[in-house]
């Protein structure tokens, strides 16, 4: 693909990718295998210690081979010695038998073990992101994140499967084999360790450069998959504008950036790979010369000669198996980088300051001098206070951008005032356990969300246990059994992902009977009616008379038809509140609230 895209380093989507991912680049390392061992490795201390013993009676077990090379050579065939043969045989058959069964012990309670890790980490990261206050997802990609929630914590297995035992288990090799050459011939080890020594220099520095490129290519892919996840759920939206070629281009910038991260990482394990091969050949050719001059001379014999090669081997095997397994312990600790990074982040619950628990409320709602901004010096709201009593309706009407939807998510807690405060039953919720209030909440949003699944599973979706009965009522108080009786199905109809076999007034009923089943205490409607027909909103009106009934309700409206009824309207204008009253007061002051109804009216 990469000889095909030609594309200028001053590409937008090329330049954005570089600026996101390049501060992540200049961050130092956070995760070092301290750290690792401390919190991953040592609680797992009894498993690994296991590993630790099944890899040295395997390595053991390995050396048994060239060990008695040299007996077979040197003592059984000059002697004929059948007894002895035979008894080196039934060794030997031993030894690798062990190595067969520690082999399979291995891979079934270690690797068994990683992959258990990595669910367990995938469900700490996934809850501690579900954690993470409102703010959070709106500036992050959800693919990015459930990239990061199930790619991060990969390399893991690495750190508790068998890659850091096997990287023990070869220094153990290493070491052991280092001897037993020394013992045949410390003059030919000592011209073999001069290659290895400058092979291991290359290896480290080669890991110090790879590890930042894992924590890149991470963030990059996350980035890829965020916009492929974006593409793929406005793919409607796409189709309708021709945009595929602009999207198509997007992508291939993100694939390529990615290509060129994966290339530098494989550069660099190449120089590693192409070092070993060309300085382990020098060295493996000099043992023939130094050997076979030895042989001649008389100073080596003929199985003192194979034991030496077949233990080089098993002594530089290890060296060039760790450099694998150092690069994978590199990638791990890249992710880790991430993961941590996700995990350090402050939760939106604040155990510490959020400490009143709310068994039961009654629902008096109210506002005192409230600001609020979403960026530091650009104030959304200014000083808003009102009342919204147990059991009452209030309505928030006013042009796009006014604020309302900010009002509502302060009184849902997604948001958090910059000044003044906001309190349930007197008590303020900044200091509200965010649970125990929400537990009494319901929200119906204007773009409602329903997840791939069933008509029925997404009303139960607040109370999985509801009983039968409780799940018919809120069904015929939002009126959705007028359009299931018509689906072959009825409520077990499949309605696709977020909906999208449902028309937009079918979702929002969907929606709203989902909030008359939670039963909340305060129900926040944004735009509630906003997707309906006027025959769906006819219908709509009246469960709505029904759910907000004895419940604290806000409601955020464009139609001011629907709620003429609200025991108080707010105007907001600008993020402030420029008109109150009810319906019919505010028509006799002939303000702002006159001037949108009689519009709305003529139209």
């Amino acid at each position: 693909m990469s000889h095909k895209l030609k594309l200028p380093i001053t590409n937008k989507h090329m330049q954005h990718l570089k600026s996101k991912t390049q501060a992540y680049k200049n961050k130092k390392n956070k995760v070092t295998m301290a750290q690792a061992f401390k919190t991953i490795i040592w609680p797992r201390r009894n498993l690994v210690f296991i590993g630790l013993i099944l890899i040295v009676l395997s390595r053991l077990s390995s050396l048994v081979l060239p060990w008695k090379s040299k007996a077979l050579l040197d003592e059984v065939i000059p002697n004929k010695d059948y007894d002895q043969l035979y008894q080196l045989l039934l060794i030997v058959g031993i030894a690798i038998l062990v190595q067969a069964v520690t082999s399979f012990l291995l891979t079934k309670i270690l690797s068994v073990q990683a992959q258990y890790l990595i669910s367990e980490l995938r469900a700490q990261v996934q809850k501690k992101v579900l954690s993470l206050p409102i703010g959070f997802f709106d500036n992050t990609k959800s693919g990015e994140l459930v990239s990061r929630i199930m790619t991060d914590v990969e390399g893991v297995r690495n750190l508790i499967g068998t890659g850091l035992v096997q990287m023990v288990g070869g220094s153990l090799t290493a070491v052991i084999s280092l001897i037993l050459l020394i013992n045949i011939s410390w003059s030919m080890t000592l011209f073999v360790l001069v290659p290895v020594a400058i092979f291991g220099y290359i290896a480290l520095k080669a890991f110090g450069y790879i590890r930042p490129i894992f924590r890149t290519r991470s963030v990059i892919n996350a980035q890829v998959t965020g916009r492929l996840t974006e593409t793929l759920a406005g793919v409607r939206v796409i189709k309708a504008f021709n945009a595929e070629a602009q999207e198509n281009k997007t992508f291939e910038v993100g694939v390529e950036r990615l290509f060129q991260n994966v290339k530098k990482s494989l550069t660099a394990t190449a120089l590693m790979t192409s070092s070993s091969t060309f300085l382990l050949g020098i060295a493996s050719t000099g043992i023939m010369g130094i050997g076979g001059y030895k042989i001649m001379t008389g100073d080596l014999t003929v199985g003192d000669f194979l034991s030496f090669t077949l233990l080089l081997g098993f002594m530089i095997a290890p060296i060039v198996q760790m450099s694998n397994i150092g690069s994978q312990l590199t990638e791990a600790l890249a992710g880790l980088d991430r993961t941590e990074e996700l995990m350090n982040m402050t939760a939106e619950e604040d155990l510490e300051h959020r400490t009143v628990i709310l068994d039961k409320i009654n629902g008096d709602l109210e506002f005192h001098e409230v600001s609020f901004e979403y960026e530091e010096g650009k104030e959304v709201l200014h000083n808003i206070s009102f009342q919204a009593p147990s059991g009452s309706v209030v309505a928030l009407v006013g042009s796009s951008g006014s604020g309302k939807s900010t009002i509502a998510g302060l009184a849902a807690t997604f948001l958090n005032p910059k000044s003044g405060k906001v309190t349930i039953d007197q008590q303020d919720l900044s200091k509200v356990n965010l649970s125990s209030y929400r537990q009494h909440l319901g929200v119906v949003l204007q773009d409602e969300f329903l997840f791939e699944g069933t008509i029925r599973e997404n009303i139960l979706f607040p109370k999985p246990d509801a009983t039968e009965a409780q799940l018919q009522h809120a069904v015929n108080a939002a009126y959705v059994n007028e359009f299931t009786d018509r689906f072959q199905n009825g409520l077990d109809t499949l309605i696709g992902e977020r909906g999208v076999k449902l028309s937009g007034g079918q979702r929002q009923r969907l929606a709203i009977a989902r909030a008359i089943l939670a039963d909340p205490k305060i129900i926040i409607l944004d735009e509630a009616t906003s997707n309906l027909d006027t025959e769906s909103e006819g219908l709509i009106q009246k469960s709505l008379t029904e759910l907000t009934k004895n419940r604290t309700t806000l409601v955020i409206a464009h139609r001011l038809s629907t709620i003429k009824k609200a025991d108080q309207i707010l105007v907001i204008e600008s993020g402030r509140i420029a008109e109150r009253g009810n319906h019919d007061e505010l028509i006799e002051k002939q303000g702002r609230y006159y001037d949108l109804y009689t519009y709305q009216a003529k139209i």
